[in-house]
């Protein structure tokens, strides 16, 4: 099965791939590598440490594991930095000497590109019991599902995107999301020319010439590859494949996941199934922290 993509192009912009099953599979491989670093990190956390020594943490693994560039290097926070709270600009998202305490909850980011195949991934956990936490990740599992339907109805991004906050404020729960630059619930990633490059302000210079490059050709053909409640996004789902992010708060804590969103012309699925949050939401009641 060959993937169709957008075909645009302007000046030097990277050739846009058609993605085969192959390429499909591989970036299967990088998201689950992706996990594995968060899940491993997750587990010898400990009180004390900070935010920065985490981050640093998860780039180390991944780069023993092969990882050879970034979409943006790895991120980690901790307690009501999870919820972004009074997060007023870019500079206030990188790790900081915040410390883990127990009780506290966590999310792990990371980004890693590993021979031209990307993945960027959320992961929320907490140190020990966090009840607001565990409420919110099973809530989230609502939203896994009400976007993948929702692209499948080839409705429009911006609707899918308010019918999220929809659902989000009937859970009783804040958009969070909308903190993140340009207010995006995801954004598109694609298959880059083995290689590496400098990193900018945590972000891989590659991946934002490619970002900026498919913004300029998306904003010609009336689509953008930045997914969020704006005009920019009043159109129908875009080929491709998309890293999706719902990130939903409760009085200081927040939560969310983030994988990829495979987008054809005429249907949609989650690249892969068999992911941590996903495994928490199917296991029996009596499995999971309540």
């Amino acid at each position: 099965m060959t993937l169709p993509l957008i075909n645009g192009t302007v000046d030097d912009v990277t050739k846009c791939w058609d993605l085969t099953e192959t390429d499909l599979e591989r970036f299967r491989e990088v998201q689950q590598l992706a996990y594995r670093c968060a899940e491993t990190t997750a587990a010898d956390l400990e009180a004390g440490v900070t935010e920065r020594q985490v981050a640093k943490r998860m780039r180390r693994w991944l780069q023993d594991q092969g990882v050879d560039d970034w979409f943006h290097l790895p991120f980690a926070w901790f307690g009501d930095r999870t919820a972004f709270r009074r997060f007023r600009q870019p500079l206030q998202f990188f790790p900081t000497n915040r410390k883990l305490e127990d009780g506290m909850p966590f999310i792990l980011d990371c980004a890693p590109v590993h021979e031209g195949y990307t993945a960027d991934i959320g992961y929320a956990g907490a140190l020990g019991d966090n009840p607001a936490l565990d409420r919110l990740l099973g809530d989230l599992a609502e939203h896994r599902t009400l976007i993948v339907e929702q692209v499948r109805e080839r409705r429009p991004l911006r609707e899918v995107y308010e019918a999220v906050d929809t659902l989000a404020a009937h859970q009783g729960y804040e958009n969070r999301h909308r903190a993140y630059p340009f207010r995006v619930i995801a954004h598109q990633v694609d298959k880059l020319p083995p290689g590496t490059g400098p990193v900018v302000g945590r972000f891989g210079l590659r991946s934002l010439r490619w970002l900026a490059r498919t913004t300029a050709v998306g904003l010609r053909q009336g689509w953008s590859p930045l997914w969020n409640d704006t005009r920019l996004s009043d159109h129908p789902p875009t080929p491709g494949l998309w890293a999706v992010e719902p990130h939903l708060g409760l009085r200081g804590v927040g939560a969310k996941f983030e994988e990829l969103l495979v987008v054809t012309d005429d249907d949609a699925y989650w690249l892969d199934d068999d992911l941590p949050h996903v495994r928490r939401s199917a296991a029996p009641a009596e499995e999971v922290p309540t």
